[in-house]
């Protein structure tokens, strides 16, 4: 059995769905999404979704503030909550990475970003208890915060729907269909249907390279394993920013209860896992590193203790940057590799692909879709920072 539609996307996560949503808000209904299990049951499901714009890559920089314009409106524009809380997002430095952030923080607010440098007395204003005398400097953004990425991919799979898009979950894509020796003519499910399309759009994350290998080229994503924990300090935190702690290479955030969520910023020595099986909690040497740092920057908790703890892994490309464009194949288009950054930009993406494959081009200020083509890697021409922070790994 077979089927004819104008755009297959692979993968119901947020990206995937996102992309779904884009289209047919531009007037394109012929979609079909093939999602392997159940929708954003993938990674999409184990996000953080800290909303923040602090990136030294223009383009990411620009993609994250539409994103925090998007979500500011998505009640309205999707009818669904997405969990947006703007607590704040905070970044701290020691002194050797002073100069970067000053430099990011410039090429943000050129961006239009709301963010400013801020001193030690506002920061302790802002998280209580906090301890920051080792910090040098400051960033702070009031409209960053936090977003439930799993209500978003949601909204937008509804929205999709209401507009015409049909979304078939259970549907295990197994191959891509070749045209020839150089085109991609559309699907085989793992039931044996073939479903064509005009155009194929591998939005499955770290599953992609494995349908992209029988077409003679390499999409170099792993899936990198994430570990977060969460910690009840003895009484719950008050209303604080998330805050990236580029010293003790960790990220905290406040979750509704009161505990505190903390993830990994230390990517010097990554883990690499099938997608499919991995141990779905943190380690003993991770619990024992996030109660030594989480000890250090807030020593005033009570009564502190491990509630919980749960992995995921992070779909990544060699420079933690995403793969988006065009295959080197026809019909076939990459949105891949998001390296932790797929929440935050995630309406930028949509829109951003739904112009490329509709006009040719986009119209996101500030963003230049070349900047994410999979023919970097080969070109030696990495998507890096342009002020990086030393020690403070690779993910900004």
């Amino acid at each position: 059995m077979s089927e004819q539609v104008k755009f297959v996307i692979v993968g119901g996560g947020l990206e995937g769905l996102g992309i779904a949503y884009s289209l047919a808000d531009r007037g394109v209904r012929d979609i079909l999404v093939l999602e392997r299990a159940t929708l954003c049951s993938g990674m999409t499901g184990k996000s953080s979704g800290v909303v923040r714009c602090h990136y030294g890559t223009p383009s990411l920089a620009a993609m994250a503030k539409y994103g925090v314009d998007f979500l500011e409106q998505a009640g309205e524009v999707l009818g669904e909550d997405v969990g947006l809380r703007q607590c704040g997002y905070a970044v701290g430095v020691a002194q050797r990475n002073v100069e970067a952030m000053e430099a990011n923080v410039a090429l943000q607010q050129g961006l239009g970003v709301d963010v400013e440098l801020i001193d030690h007395a506002r920061m302790a204003r802002l998280w209580p208890g906090l301890y920051i005398d080792d910090f040098a400097a400051f960033a702070y953004e009031p409209r960053g915060g936090r977003g439930d990425a799993y209500l978003l991919g949601m909204a937008f799979a509804a929205a999709a729907r209401r507009m015409g898009v049909r979304i078939r979950q259970g549907a295990l894509v197994t191959s891509l269909l070749q045209d020839g020796e150089d085109g991609v003519r559309g699907v085989e499910l793992a039931d044996g249907e073939r479903v064509l399309g005009g155009s194929v759009i591998l939005a499955n994350g770290a599953w992609a390279p494995a349908l992209t290998a029988p077409l003679g080229f390499e999409v170099p994503v792993q899936s990198q394993r994430a570990e977060l924990v969460l910690v009840d300090p003895g009484e719950p935190l008050p209303d604080v920013p998330v805050f990236s702690d580029l010293i003790g290479l960790q990220y905290l955030c406040r979750e509704p209860n009161g505990h505190v969520l903390v993830g990994n910023s230390d990517h010097a020595a990554p883990e690499y896992i099938d997608p499919d099986h991995y141990a779905d909690r943190a380690g003993d040497a991770t619990i024992t590193r996030v109660v030594e740092r989480l000890g250090h920057r807030m020593p005033d908790m009570p009564d502190p203790r491990v509630a919980h703890s749960y992995a995921g892994g992070y779909d990544v490309t060699p420079d933690y940057n995403p793969i988006i464009g065009r295959a080197p194949v026809t019909g076939l288009f990459l949105v891949t590799g998001f390296s932790g950054h797929g929440f935050k930009i995630a309406p930028a993406v949509g829109r951003m692909v739904a112009e490329v494959l509709t006009t040719g081009r986009t119209s996101l200020a500030g963003v230049e879709p070349r900047d994410f083509r999979l023919s970097r890697f080969a070109e030696g021409e990495p998507l890096l920072s342009r002020h990086p922070y030393e020690g403070a790994g690779a993910m900004r």
